[in-house]
């Protein structure tokens, strides 16, 4: 295992994750501006969650393998469905 390329990887997620953070507080402006309908604002909100726990998710399973001397790069991204089972 490359603990750079894991790393880059890695920063990838992480990115991600700020691009769907910054994603949420636009779309929570556009509403404020009443650029959106809140219909539209939520079932968008919904979807970026949904993504965001796929990606922390992601981001833990490398973690843990990585943790356990294991290759990271092993870690999947898990289904909504699963994800969601272990948020509740």
């Amino acid at each position: 295992m490359d603990t750079q390329t894991s790393g880059s990887t890695d920063r990838r997620i992480l990115d991600r994750i700020g691009e769907m953070v910054a994603a949420e507080r636009e779309l929570r402006d556009l509403l404020a501006d009443g650029r959106i309908d809140p219909e539209s604002e939520h079932r968008r909100l919904q979807e970026l969650e949904a993504e965001l726990d796929q990606c922390w998710d992601l981001l833990r399973q490398r973690r843990a393998r990585a943790d356990a001397g294991d290759d990271p790069d092993l870690a999947a991204v898990r289904s909504i469905e699963e994800v969601s089972r272990y948020e509740s």
